[in-house]
């Protein structure tokens, strides 16, 4: 009984283990790395100015063209396709 036991406690000491620590050590470079390249300039939030060059007639039309977005929803769309299928024409 007692040898089970034994048996018993190292196959789960052993589940415990990390099998991955290679893995784990560059976990979200990838992620990172596209963020980075999707950045056109990273020291823009440093800049005092952040609207240079939008004319105030433009930022106004564009807020509040952004504000009656959400007003009312966009018109739905009616996808009913009784009886045909995507590749019909075969």
């Amino acid at each position: 009984m007692e040898k089970q036991s034994l048996v018993l406690g190292l196959v789960l000491i052993a589940g415990c283990a990390s099998v991955t620590p290679h893995y784990d050590a560059r976990f979200g470079d990838a992620v990172r790395q596209a963020k980075a390249n999707m950045t056109i300039n990273p020291e823009a939030g440093k800049n005092p100015d952040p609207v240079a060059g939008m004319d105030g007639k433009a930022a106004r039309d564009a807020v509040i063209l952004y504000q009656k977005s959400f007003q009312s929803p966009p018109p739905a769309v009616n996808v009913i396709n009784i009886g045909g299928s995507i590749g019909a024409g075969r």
